[in-house]
């Protein structure tokens, strides 16, 4: 099978004609002698090769540009171009169109159109046939919308689709250089909507008048539908030669395969197909779908590893729909789990064991070993009860008799009235005075001595010479000196800075009440 693609800078646009050598359906009926413009012939390739080039014997696709990350296509067929089986739509007269229509969402307009492929076939032809085409752009519908690019062949820059004899198909790709500085761009009329058609302008052999003769199958070739159904009757569109009331359609211009009387009305879709880029799109950045169903936009590989759905290039989570990912789900009455989606969990009863949970993982209430503030330990304990009582959770299925808590701290006065937390049992060693369960080294009251050495560890604020922890004659003579040198040492009441009669009572005070 040969291929061939003609490039037409000059024009922005590229001619791509694929033969494929196509073997003709066992019971397909004769053409020649059918009265119905409704004519369906099923054609079967045998091989598929494609050899692409431009008018300098490049690879067109080595020298395409564009934004791929934000290019999408737009298609009613199942398969693309790829299936092993096509109809023939063998009653289309000159000057008719085949067309269909797309819709996007309006976040994503305007948008670039790339590429427009369409599908020809001929069936069991006797003579090599030669077929005048245009291909043609819509803003919207092709009956409502608004036409922006209408381009035929020529046969200089775009080659007249010429077909050998036999059973043949050819792929018509007409794309657009994105370097060109002239695209076809489309707005967004309202309906979300563009459509591209091809339009047959003088048959290889229309011999008669298509109304009561169709053109003879053995020397025209014709559009192809495909044979997996019509999966759009909406948006497949023909423009038809007038018939009068009771041609298809009656009276003729355009219709849709719905609108068509069903003895008319083609069995699949049209072999048509739409490549186009969002111009607003920046390449991989779109909606995100996280895990608990919310949405934001982000990169692809940052929606991935938060565990999210990446929606694609340019999109928004305007026009997605995120739901949350299913999750363990805990049964209190039976301790059963069950990974389900969390609304449906908490509707049957359940509790939801979290983003990104799941049975094969997650414990459904978990319980273990307990730590307590007094080094003492709790067996079967949550770990929401254990922080309730300010312990700490040893991990799930643990035991006390397994577990070795730590030993409480307290804070611990030397005698130099300097402080370090340690367990009772340290501190006694040190010969310190421990301050007690949970008490510490803090100095909120800035004076450079933690203030558990000042309480009762430390006698109090008389307690100001060696010794620590006894008054005696050694803390009045250091007061006494440390009052005639205005250390704040002696700076014992209000104001502060200032060493008076108020500091001596205070000193006496603290002196008379003695050590606890």
């Amino acid at each position: 099978m040969n291929h061939s693609m003609i490039r037409c800078s000059a024009a922005m646009l590229a001619a791509l004609f694929v033969p494929l050598s196509l073997a003709e359906k066992s019971g397909s009926k004769d053409l020649e002698s059918a009265s119905s413009r409704h004519i369906e012939i099923a054609v079967k390739p045998s091989t598929m090769n494609r050899v692409s080039r431009d008018l300098w014997g490049q690879d067109v696709d080595a020298r395409e540009g564009g934004t791929r990350g934000c290019q999408n296509i737009s298609t009613y067929l199942g398969d693309g171009f790829n299936g092993t089986q096509w109809t023939a739509q063998a009653g289309f007269a000159e000057s008719e169109i085949f067309a269909a229509s797309y819709h996007a969402p309006s976040s994503m307009f305007p948008i670039r159109i790339d590429v427009m492929q369409a599908l020809f076939v001929t069936s069991a032809t006797s003579v090599t046939t030669t077929t005048q085409w245009s291909v043609l752009v819509w803003q919207g519908r092709p009956d409502t919308g608004t036409l922006v690019a209408s381009f035929s062949s020529d046969d200089v820059i775009l080659p007249h689709l010429v077909m050998p004899p036999g059973t043949n198909a050819t792929v018509v790709e007409v794309s657009v250089d994105p370097n060109d500085p002239d695209q076809i761009v489309i707005q967004d009329d309202g309906t979300g909507t563009f459509s591209i058609g091809f339009r047959i302008d003088q048959h290889n052999n229309q011999t008669q008048n298509p109304c009561f003769t169709p053109p003879p199958s053995n020397s025209n070739a014709f559009p192809a539908t495909d044979t997996d159904g019509l999966a759009d009757a909406a948006n497949n569109w023909l423009f038809g030669v007038n018939c009068g009331p009771f041609g298809c359609p009656a009276n003729g211009g355009w219709s849709t395969f719905a609108a068509l009387p069903g003895l008319c009305r083609p069995s699949g879709d049209w072999a048509l197909s739409a490549t186009w880029t969002s111009l607003p799109c920046t390449p991989g950045v779109g909606a995100c779908c996280l895990p608990d169903g919310s949405c934001s936009l982000d990169s692809q590989g940052n929606c991935e590893a938060a565990g999210g759905v990446f929606q694609g290039d340019g999109t928004v989570c305007e026009d997605v729909v995120c739901q949350p990912l299913p999750q363990a789900c805990c049964f209190a009455s039976t301790g059963a789990c069950l990974t389900l989606d969390p609304g449906d969990c908490v509707s049957a009863g359940g509790i939801p064991g979290g983003v990104g949970t799941s049975c094969d993982t997650f414990t459904c209430f978990p319980q273990g070993a307990c730590c307590l503030p007094d080094g003492s330990c709790a067996d079967g304990l949550s770990p929401e009860e254990c922080a309730a009582m300010n312990g700490t959770y040893e991990g799930d299925d643990t035991t006390c008799a397994a577990t070795n808590c730590p030993e409480p701290t307290g804070g611990c006065c030397f005698s130099n009235g300097f402080c370090l937390e340690l367990t009772e049992a340290d501190c006694a060693a040190v010969e310190g005075l421990w301050g007690g369960l949970g008490s510490d080294c803090s100095d909120l009251d800035g004076d450079g001595m933690a203030d558990i050495c000042q309480g009762p560890a430390g006698c109090n604020e008389a307690d100001v010479a060696e010794p620590y922890g006894v008054l005696d004659l050694s803390d009045i003579s250091a007061f006494f000196a440390a009052f005639m040198n205005q250390d704040p040492l002696a700076d014992l009441a209000d104001p502060q800075g200032v060493f008076d009669l108020a500091d001596l009572g205070a000193f006496v005070s603290a002196f008379v009440a003695g050590c606890p």
